[in-house]
């Protein structure tokens, strides 16, 4: 046996675990769909962090809206370290989601207000968080469209 591994047994495929019980390992993502896991992560945590710096200069102190903070945070992080080490479309799916229900979130409280919170605009810290928020949503979608484009090419060249 040489240091490359068994040979194959009967019946195996290439990409596909022989009768030994080991899961297959998953083909590695193209670099644009790393790029763009990337740039969704990236985008996650920016606004994860602005969210963290306004809880604790004070948003803490608002009753619906300062836990709320908290939890965008947390989730933030969250996400944004699974997009680059889980190879799955969940933690894509699940940025998208945070990016809709933040954005989401920030227009209402610029608009009509949000739990009694009226915002706007404009400011560093609300430009930011909105901009990392596109970034991660356009990101995730685009990570997404990609990643499943190079998955039902694959399945075409084995049928």
């Amino acid at each position: 046996m040489d240091a490359s591994g068994p040979p194959p047994t009967a019946g195996s495929t290439p990409g596909r675990s022989p009768a030994s019980g080991t899961p297959p390992t998953p083909p590695p993502l193209p670099r644009g769909a790393w790029l763009l896991r990337g740039v969704t992560a990236a985008g996650l945590l920016l606004s994860a962090d602005v969210h963290l710096f306004l809880y604790v200069q004070g948003y803490r102190d608002i009753e619906v809206v300062g836990p709320l903070f908290l939890l965008n945070a947390v989730a933030g992080f969250a996400l944004g370290l699974l997009v680059l080490v889980w190879r799955h479309w969940l933690p894509l799916l699940g940025a998208v989601g945070f990016s809709v229900a933040t954005l989401g979130a920030f227009y209402l409280s610029t608009t009509v207000g949000f739990f009694a919170v009226e915002e706007t605009l404009g400011g560093v810290q609300q430009v930011t968080a909105a901009v990392s928020e596109w970034v991660a949503l356009v990101g995730a979608l685009l990570a997404l469209v990609v990643e499943r484009r190079r998955s039902s090419g694959r399945s075409r060249k084995g049928a």
